[in-house]
């Protein structure tokens, strides 16, 4: 009978291991690899519309490198999404001032991701190009910047920031929505430092009819 029990709980023990690993393995997975995510706001339509289901890439992240102009990313969103005129001729990079302290606290938000929230945008400056927004175009290093991807008629403009005339710092990208005008981003809260970026979009995989790679 002891015998019984002690492989009883012997079994109970190793299931317990194998749930362990399996998680474990799905967390690092997700956070270093790739992971789905749903479009949940307007901001890149056309490209991406609501309530689509995308495959991130997080392998840039794993290895720190600079995203492509074009690429699509995610990014932890910014603790101030509108920098002031003052604030920006400070410093052009957004602000994160706002996060956990706690080893534990930054464990469930930085891997876990819960109570996280993120924007997804398109990379349009780099580091060391010098951006002007006017009369409704986007000017990089003083060369209009060709965007097929934006729809017809679509104006940029300073929306509800000041950082249209800048330069990208190191280590930073500028980024904003197709949706120019329901779009929260670099014009208003500076440019994402590359530690912020999460992940590249790389596939649409819902609806079916419209899955597949997604292109700059």
């Amino acid at each position: 009978m002891k015998e019984d029990k002690f492989d009883k709980i012997k079994d109970i023990l190793e299931w317990v291991l194998c749930i362990v690993i399996a998680l474990v393995i799905a967390i690092l997975f997700r956070y270093y690899i790739g992971t789905p995510t749903i479009v949940k706001q307007p901001s890149m339509y056309p490209t991406l519309k609501e309530d689509q289901r995308l495959w991130l890439n997080r392998w840039g992240r794993t290895t720190k490198t600079m995203p492509e102009r074009g690429d699509i990313i995610t990014f932890e969103a910014p603790s101030t999404t509108i920098l002031t005129k003052e604030e920006k001729e400070e410093n052009v990079v957004a602000r994160y001032e706002n996060g956990p302290t706690s080893l534990w606290g930054k464990f469930s938000y930085y891997v876990l991701e819960l109570h996280k929230m993120s924007y997804i945008k398109r990379v349009i400056g780099l580091p060391g190009d010098h951006i002007v927004i006017e009369d409704g175009k986007v000017y990089i290093n003083d060369e209009e910047l060709e965007e097929s991807y934006l729809q017809s008629g679509v104006v940029t403009d300073m929306g509800k920031g000041f950082c249209t005339d800048l330069v990208v710092p190191e280590n930073t990208v500028f980024v904003m929505g197709d949706n120019r005008t329901q779009s929260t981003d670099s014009r208003c809260f500076g440019c994402i430092p590359l530690e912020k970026i999460e992940s590249k979009v790389w596939i649409r995989i819902w609806p079916f009819n419209v899955f597949g790679k997604i292109d700059k």
